[in-house]
């Protein structure tokens, strides 16, 4: 019996359990633990660790596309980028791909000496070959083409060059400064490396076989059950430790403590939940790690749907809420309230108390202080005297469900009834750029302020309508927010932000950005969370993991197996 299977086990008994005694429970659990053998043998040069993450499946393992928390799991083993955020802390940037870089003095003209000996991985009949300019600059132009990448925007305005084999010049049309010039051409998203004979060949193959430069080779893809990788034994860094990485795919709870518990499973995903972590911590060789940089949730509302297109309506949501209490919910030790689009401590970010003095000075409440007596008010004068029923898709994700049926449960009190439709995590992305939530609780790390508010407020991303739609789901700059009869948007803040280098600028621009989408209630900013893993205790990552970009713990060449 293979691990997948032992899972449905588990899987069928946990909707046994729900419906038999406690007893026949217990003997079915023991059961099938008794079941389960010792993790299997492996192969020279290490061991293969094994990851569950919570999810159902992956949505694409193109780098250029992958999004969702898992997609971005699985195709940091196999992608590079010129820089890297600093492995373990992701405050610095250092050389990867690039042995170094410099920069003109307008700011326009950024030029990156390659290392030298890269091997790209191999692919059916092909051994692999030096990675050289002309597959970064193919990646790059890859990256900026909207038919090629979710990212492109962010490419807008730039041109690629291959000067020599190792050497790459990327010239912009407006000089931009390094705070947010890096983080394009990092390991995150449009940043990583696509090399150009494999994507070239595979086509839309590549997104289910992908071919990078990473410390894992992709393996197979197995839908709804897992990838399996196996190291590199040609990586730039040095040989890994381990001998593969095998992610599988598993939406219960329950299933992932099995693994955990029967060492069938190293490493697991666990819910923005301070009980599970304590529970985990009492598990006999696990450990438990809290990380950042944290993603921030967030309730975006869809200014084209009734009744949320009357501002009435949406600050009524917003005095109906306690962050407090919503963060209490995930657990103190896990996650904090936030006040602004951008979460601390990303430069941009909008603190509490700054949010009160700005309000003072304004004769505004930017936070929306808990008060439901206010929110019934605003109802009533909305029209909904006795309340409102509304209807959103949520995905089956812990780390979704937890803070919203705290939500859902606050909302209730406050007079809107909120049901919830559960989807796997790819269908609720699927729907909720396809607009069919009139409410979106979005949870994020982007690499820069700018990203952020471009990505979720400039009109250019609107979902579906937008020139290039991406999760601007209220629709800001295309509607009246404020119910004054004109188009609000803060597109011109954005791109003014976008052209300074003074980084205060960028801030002030920033914050007066926020101040308004507060004002016009377009989302109300809830929480920020780190992330949850548990592992066995013979796992180690090989570096001090305080935060990772990819929202997990970073599998690379460092990562040992001990026992």
């Amino acid at each position: 019996m293979d691990f997948a299977q032992q899972v449905l086990l588990v899987q069928i008994g946990g909707t046994m359990m729900k419906k038999i005694k406690a007893m026949f429970a217990t003997v079915l659990v023991v059961g099938v633990l008794f079941c389960l053998g010792a993790p299997k043998a492996l192969g020279a040069g290490g061991e293969v660790l094994r990851i569950a993450l919570d999810a159902a499946d992956i949505t694409d393992l193109h780098p250029h596309f992958a999004h969702t928390t898992q997609d971005r799991g699985v195709v940091h083993l196999m992608f590079t980028g010129l820089v890297r955020y600093k492995t373990g802390d992701i405050g610095k940037f250092e050389p990867d791909l690039a042995e170094s870089w410099d920069v003109s003095e307008d700011g326009r003209t950024w030029t990156f000496h390659l290392r030298r000996g890269v091997m790209v991985h191999p692919w059916k009949d092909n051994p692999g070959y030096e990675l050289t300019s002309e597959d970064v600059v193919y990646s790059f132009k890859s990256a900026a083409d909207s038919k090629r990448s979710a990212w492109a925007a962010e490419y807008a305005g730039m041109t690629f060059e291959a000067v020599d084999p190792y050497t790459v010049r990327i010239t912009l049309e407006k000089p931009l400064s390094e705070l947010l010039f890096l983080p394009k051409v990092a390991d995150y998203a449009g940043g990583l490396i696509i090399p150009k004979k494999p994507a070239e060949e595979l086509g839309e193959g590549f997104r289910t076989h992908p071919v990078g430069t990473g410390p894992f080779i992709f393996k197979k893809y197995f839908p709804k059950e897992k990838i399996v990788t196996v190291l590199n034994e040609k990586f730039y860094r040095g040989v890994p430790k381990l001998a593969g990485v095998e992610v599988f795919f598993m939406s219960d709870l329950s299933s992932r403590k099995f693994g955990l518990q029967s060492k069938e499973l190293d490493v697991i995903e666990g819910p923005p939940s301070q009980p599970w972590v304590e529970e985990m911590k009492a598990l006999p060789g696990v450990e438990v790690d809290i990380f950042g940089p944290g993603e921030s949730g967030v309730l975006h509302f869809n200014l084209t749907k009734k009744p949320f297109d009357d501002i009435r309506v949406r600050r009524a949501v917003g005095y109906c809420l306690s962050r407090d209490e919503v963060a209490t919910a995930i657990g103190k030790a896990i996650a904090a309230p936030v006040y602004s689009e951008i979460p601390q401590p990303q430069p941009g970010w909008i603190t509490r108390e700054l949010a009160e003095l700005r309000g003072r000075q304004d004769g505004k409440d930017y936070l929306y202080k808990f008060d439901r007596e206010k929110a019934r008010k605003l109802l009533a004068e909305a029209g909904f005297p006795k309340g409102l029923t509304t209807e959103i898709y949520l995905t089956e994700r812990g780390e979704y469900q937890m803070p919203m049926q705290n939500v859902v449960a606050q909302l209730r009190e406050g007079g809107i009834n909120v049901k919830l439709n559960v989807v796997d995590h790819a269908t609720y992305h699927h729907n909720i750029r396809a607009d069919m939530n009139p409410i979106v609780l979005y949870n994020c790390w982007r690499p820069t302020a700018d990203v952020r508010l471009t990505y979720f407020t400039h009109s250019d991303s609107i979902v579906v309508t937008g020139k290039k739609p991406n999760t601007n789901f209220s629709h800001i700059g295309a509607v009246d927010a404020d119910g004054d009869g004109k188009v609000d948007s803060v597109d011109y803040l954005i791109e003014a932000a976008r052209e300074l280098l003074d980084a205060q600028g960028q801030k002030a621009l920033w914050h007066e950005a926020q101040f308004k989408l507060l004002d016009w209630c377009v989302a109300y900013p809830l929480f920020i969370k780190k992330f949850t893993f548990a592992r066995q205790k013979y796992v180690e990552w090989g570096y001090d993991l305080q935060s990772t970009l990819i929202l997990s713990p970073q599998i690379n060449e460092l990562t040992s197996i001990t026992k």
